[in-house]
Order: C-alpha cells, then sequence, then structure tokens
C-alpha cells in the first residue's frame, strides 16, 4: 500500500461495529436459547472467524450486511465439530470459545493461522483445568485440545488483567456446579459483564471480581453494535498531528475501560471532546478531535491494561510532540499479532522517529521531521494502521508492506482515511 502525505484531515464518519461487542454477541446467542439479532456487527475478519467457528458447532448463524441473525438452542445443542476449529487470527475467537467449549462433553481442537499459533493461552487453560476440563496446549500455544464437560465453580485470582480470560471463565462458571469468580489485578474490558444481563444472566461485581451461578440460562437478545473504539484512535491521532484537521465520529463506544488512549491523548495537549448520547448497556457518543499542538507525557501503567490496543497508534502522535513520551508495563504488546514493540520501534524508526524500545515499552524523542520509507506491518493490523497515518505526516510517499492485514479488525480504514485527506 502506497501512502501519500496529506496537508490536513476531516471527516464525519461513522465507524464499523466494535470487534469486542461483536464477539460476544455472536458468542451468548450461540449459548442462548431464541433468536439473536447483532445490529452493526464488525465487518472484521477476526469476528467472521467467530461466526465460522459457531457454524461449524451446529449453530444457525446468518448475515445479511452487518445484521447478524443467531438461532439460539442453548448450549446442549452444539455438536462435534468434523475438523480443528480455524479461529484464523482471532486471539478473541479462540480463547473466548475454549470457556465455552469447557462446558460441553466432548472433545474439541481450536487453531488459527501461523500469527494466532505464535501466541500464548496457557493463561486461559490453566483456570479451565482447575475446573475440571482437559486443557492440552502445544508448548504453551494453539493448537489448543479442550475436552470439556463435569466443571466445577471456582474462585480464580487472575495474575494479569485480562477481558478475554476473565470471560473465557465466566462462560465456563455458567456450566458449572456452584459459583465462578474471576477477580483481577487491574480493571479490563467489563463488555461481558454488561452484556449478560441482555441475555438474562445475572453477574455479581464487587470491584475487580465478577461472580456467575453455573447452571444460568441465556435467552436470545437484541444487540446495537457500537463503533469500534479502538480503530477510533487512528483517525483521532490522524487529526490530531495534521494541520487545519478535524474528524467527528458517531456511534462510538465510550466505555472507560476502552477510552483511556483519549485520556492520554488530552494529556499531551490534544483536543479531543466526546459527547455521551446514551449509557445503556454501553457508553455510545460522539468523538471530536481537531488539529493540536502536543508534547510528551509519562503514561501511568495503571492505564495500560485500558489502552493496550493503541499504544501503535499513540505512538505516532508522541512523534507529533514535543519532548519525551514514555509508556512502560506493556509487555503483553511482545505477544500480540507481533512483537509491537519491536515491530512499531522499527516502522517509526524507519520514517525517522526518535523511538527507543524499552523491555516492557516505548520511549519517543518528538519532534523529528518524518521522512517516507519502504515499511513492513509484520502481519499486524494495527502496525499496519499506526503506520498508514504516520506516513500521512511524513515527507514523500511510504509503502507499507502487508498492509492488506487491515481486514482483520477494520476493512474499512484505507478508505476512511482516503477519505479524511480529501482523495476519497
Amino acid at each position: 500500500m502506497r501512502i501519500e502525505p496529506a496537508p490536513s484531515f476531516h471527516g464525519h464518519l461513522r465507524l464499523p461495529g466494535d470487534k469486542s461487542i461483536s464477539h460476544r454477541a455472536a458468542l451468548f446467542g450461540a449459548l442462548a436459547e431464541g433468536t439473536t439479532r447483532a445490529r452493526n456487527y464488525s465487518s472484521a475478519a477476526d469476528c467472521e472467524s467467530t461466526l465460522h467457528c459457531l457454524r461449524a458447532l451446529g449453530v444457525t448463524a446468518h448475515r445479511e450486511g452487518s445484521l447478524v441473525t443467531i438461532e439460539g438452542r442453548g448450549p446442549e445443542a452444539w455438536t462435534p465439530p468434523h475438523d480443528p476449529l480455524d479461529a484464523g487470527n482471532s486471539g478473541t475467537t479462540l480463547r473466548l470459545l475454549s470457556g465455552a467449549l469447557a462446558g460441553r462433553p466432548f472433545r474439541t481442537v481450536l487453531t488459527g493461522d501461523e500469527s494466532l499459533r505464535r501466541r500464548p493461552v496457557e493463561r486461559v487453560a490453566a483456570p479451565l483445568r482447575a475446573m475440571g476440563a482437559t486443557a492440552i496446549t502445544t508448548d504453551g500455544h494453539p493448537p489448543l485440545t479442550i475436552e470439556g464437560g463435569g466443571l466445577r465453580g471456582l474462585t480464580w485470582e487472575m495474575p494479569i488483567a485480562s477481558a478475554q480470560v476473565k470471560t473465557a471463565v465466566l462462560l465456563a462458571g455458567l456450566q458449572a456446579e456452584g459459583t465462578t469468580t474471576v477477580r483481577e489485578p487491574a480493571p479490563s474490558r467489563e463488555h461481558t459483564e454488561r452484556m449478560l444481563p441482555l441475555f438474562g444472566v445475572e453477574v455479581e461485581r464487587d470491584g475487580l471480581a465478577a461472580t456467575v451461578r453455573g447452571g444460568a440460562r441465556l435467552r436470545g437478545a437484541e444487540i446495537a453494535v457500537p463503533g469500534d473504539a479502538s480503530s477510533a484512535a487512528f483517525l483521532v491521532v490522524a487529526a490530531l498531528v495534521l494541520p487545519d484537521s478535524e474528524v467527528r465520529l458517531d456511534g462510538v463506544l465510550l466505555s472507560p475501560t476502552r477510552t483511556a488512549f483519549l485520556e492520554v491523548l488530552r494529556a499531551m495537549g490534544g483536543r479531543v471532546e466526546t459527547r455521551l448520547e446514551t449509557t445503556d448497556p454501553e457508553p455510545v457518543g460522539s468523538i471530536v478531535a481537531a488539529s493540536s499542538t502536543l508534547h510528551g507525557t509519562t503514561v501511568d501503567p495503571a492505564l495500560v491494561a485500558s489502552l493496550i490496543d493503541e499504544v501503535p497508534a499513540l505512538a505516532v502522535a508522541a512523534c507529533r510532540a514535543q519532548g519525551t513520551f514514555t509508556l512502560t508495563g506493556a509487555r503483553e504488546l511482545r505477544v500480540k499479532e507481533s512483537d509491537r514493540i519491536a515491530a512499531i520501534t522499527e516502522g517509526l524508526g524507519r520514517l525517522g522517529a526518535r523511538v527507543r524500545e524499552l523491555p516492557d515499552g516505548i520511549a519517543v524523542e518528538g519532534g523529528a521531521r518524518l521522512q517516507g520509507a519502504a515499511v513492513r506491518s509484520r502481519g499486524d493490523h494495527r502496525i499496519a494502521m499506526a503506520l498508514a497515518v504516520a506516513a500521512l505526516a511524513a515527507e514523500g510517499p511510504t509503502e507499507i508492506e502487508g498492509a492488506e492485514c487491515v481486514d482483520v479488525s477494520f476493512p474499512e480504514f484505507f478508505g476512511l482515511l482516503e477519505e479524511g485527506a480529501g482523495r476519497g
């Protein structure tokens, strides 16, 4: 993909559906009894992987444009798949499904593409084993074999905050005897806790702990999926770093566990405003961002779990700021679709940024003039999008190798980028 510099960035845009909520809407609907309709279901390949896996388990799932309809018959109607379930590039699909499958009395193998097979899954396998399921990894990575049934509730103290692992344990807990509690060391995304009540399941919440009772039955629900907050980050940064720019994004998820990146951008001097339109079941509203004079900041490590996916976008903003930007406590970035710390350091460095790789984060000395260059995505959608935004602010064209990987999360991205740059 060739990206030309842009003098400014403008747009009044609506984003595709949030990935995290789309995954859960499909999976909860498949566990439920009755019909579930998810409007504005994500266009991402990752969310299509979830539908593909559910169909392989005997679930009826129809898609018509952005409307997905699930005809749920309860978990007992799930059938053993004929082949390993292929989650593609989607770690969310693999981890959430592993929790649901831990309660089913048959053997399933979960796998994915080459990138996913390098990602660790022991953190989700360990609690499922403690509940009584068989969970066999391949040296700590996928393929992951699950043989479920006969689960016992437990209290699981998570060493690292993770919404995916939390959700997997809670879904297993719904099929276990007794109660299941997950306690995190720091807040993570709370979509599962907010969404399960829509499907008729009570979730008890006490600080950083969430509890469900075994035997609870889900019922079908109507879901309106808001715009993806993580995707919004790249368009917001484009407006902040280019002169004479402003972008408005409507219908975006504004959950505090998903918008910590806006706190960081504001701390850097970013002109970013949000307007809340609804809070039930999730906070949803608009984001308006405009050209800003940015300065460096040190990100509180306690915030990092809530902005882990937006770090590549923040690194681009830091390149265009004055002073030093430092972010630590993000070791999880080493085991995403790529080693994102190494990948963003390499890519922005090739564009002329002064970026230093830290063991668990990055340090950026802002103010360097960016020059177009040949860069690579390493097959990571968030790296490709971050480098594309940086390329808009560079002098001369930039070639991004492997840019097609953005389809994993945001197939519309390059079209919206061109539109905002006045070339669409």
